[in-house]
């Protein structure tokens, strides 16, 4: 989807809990068709970010724009996988039906999914590497195969924008590869992909560009020109450590 607006414009937003400020004045336009990385540390308001975009926690100020409308105007172009620690995985449904669900956007409500509607959603589930598990209850799927529903649930969507809220964490080698391959195709299409990362060591090799965040908008850009030395160092503070005759961080809590 080529247009003059940024997939993602956020301005001037700003949030807080119990009057205690979480994001302040953060201001970012998305790159189009680009996986992009937010990263920073724990408590420095990634989560944050994606659910005040999507309008699932209130803001303090500002405002966000979809291809330069509101998210309300905007939301069936938007696709968003939740963490996998904040989703009931006791619910009784199949992995067939939690990636179905992802095409209500499309249906509406009160509209039943069809057999085109469950082809499309096998043809996610087989994506990613998990049409042998249509039928299972979600409540006995490891952790990396739940996640791989969810990514398939999204891809279920037929969005032009992703959120995706910690995708790489508790999954197995096997899942992290597959969940980058379908990331890597979804920007070969065209899609933009926002992504909240913790893993320092992968964001060169995962994201063309990052967001680097701490409560405020350290900096953004391209992963070439802006995940260095100094951003870095403004992001983490002394958390953060640069092992001698190496390019390898090391994160201390």
């Amino acid at each position: 989807m080529k247009n003059s607006e940024s997939p993602v414009s956020i301005r001037n937003l700003s949030v807080a809990y119990h009057r205690k400020p979480v994001l302040r004045e953060i201001d970012y336009d998305a790159p189009e068709g680009e996986l992009i990385g937010i990263i920073g540390p724990n408590g420095a308001g990634k989560s944050t970010l994606i659910k005040a975009v999507l309008g699932l926690l209130p803001r303090a100020s500002g405002d966000v724009y979809i291809y330069g409308k509101s998210y309300r105007e905007q939301r069936h172009l938007v696709g968003y996988v939740p963490q996998r620690e904040s989703v009931d995985w006791d619910f009784p449904t199949h992995a067939l039906d939690v990636v179905l669900m992802g095409r209500y956007g499309k249906l509406g409500w009160f509209k039943r999914p069809g057999a085109k509607d469950r082809e499309f959603a096998m043809s996610c589930l087989q994506k990613v590497g998990m049409e042998a598990f249509a039928m299972r209850q979600i409540s006995q799927l490891s952790g990396g195969q739940q996640q791989r529903v969810f990514l398939a649930r999204a891809l279920a969507q037929d969005a032009h924008i992703y959120f995706m809220d910690e995708p790489f964490v508790g999954v197995d080698a096997a899942t992290e590869k597959a969940i980058i391959q379908v990331l890597t195709e979804l920007k070969d299409k065209g899609k933009t992909v926002l992504v909240v990362h913790h893993d320092l060591q992968t964001v060169q090799e995962y994201f063309d560009s990052v967001l680097l965040l701490n409560m405020r908008l350290i900096a953004s850009g391209s992963t070439k020109e802006t995940f260095t030395t100094e951003n870095l160092q403004k992001t983490y503070g002394g958390r953060l450590t640069i092992l001698p005759d190496s390019q390898e961080l090391l994160l201390t809590r």
